[in-house]
């Protein structure tokens, strides 16, 4: 009976040892696929504050440079693209189209010394910048859980049943076209 009992118990240890693994590896992997979705709700949350912030931006800025309707377009063009993106490659494609049409909008800007000097165009300016900030951060909170996640979910032994249980891997939030973003616009005076 003793004989029986010893493997018995190793089978019942080992079977306990391996539920817990999926328990806290299961538990573990929705802890980090809801920090992700979290981390994308604060993403769209900031990216519609700006889009929020462009209309008053672009009327402050048409009051002086009326003739300067195609860079109004383009910003307007990139916030409709920026508000209805819904994952991070269509706000990745979308972001590099924003940050361009944001470079020309504040380039129109420098040439107009008077609508530099306005205080609501300035306060308008303040808000901007600190959305980026904040849509920066978000990015880096984002990447930072997909990096988590993804990892969890490819190595070994998770990568055998992590498929299974309907987690997959999650895209980064990358802005397509870098050199949008790599130089801030020129400004000759």
């Amino acid at each position: 009976m003793e004989a029986l009992l010893i493997p018995l118990l190793i089978l019942v240890a080992l079977v306990v040892i391996v539920g817990i693994y999926f328990w806290t590896t299961y538990n573990g992997l929705v802890r980090l696929n809801v920090r992700v979705d979290e981390a994308w709700s604060d993403i769209t949350v900031q990216l519609k504050r700006r889009g929020d912030l462009l209309p008053n931006l672009i009327e402050t800025v048409k009051g002086y440079a009326t003739h300067e309707r195609g860079v109004f377009e383009a910003v307007t063009q990139a916030r409709a693209e920026t508000i209805s993106a819904e994952t991070p490659a269509e706000a990745s494609v979308a972001e590099g189209h924003m940050q361009s049409a944001l470079k020309s909008i504040f380039a129109v800007a420098e040439a107009y010394p008077q609508l530099q000097a306005s205080q609501n165009f300035l306060a308008l300016q303040g808000e901007l910048v600190d959305t980026e900030d904040k849509i920066q951060a978000a990015r880096r909170f984002y990447n930072g859980g997909v990096r988590e996640l993804n990892t969890k979910i490819k190595v070994f032994p998770n990568n055998m049943f992590a498929r299974g249980l309907g987690f997959s891997a999650r895209d980064f939030f990358e802005v397509e076209n870098l050199a949008a973003i790599s130089e801030p616009p020129r400004v000759q005076f």
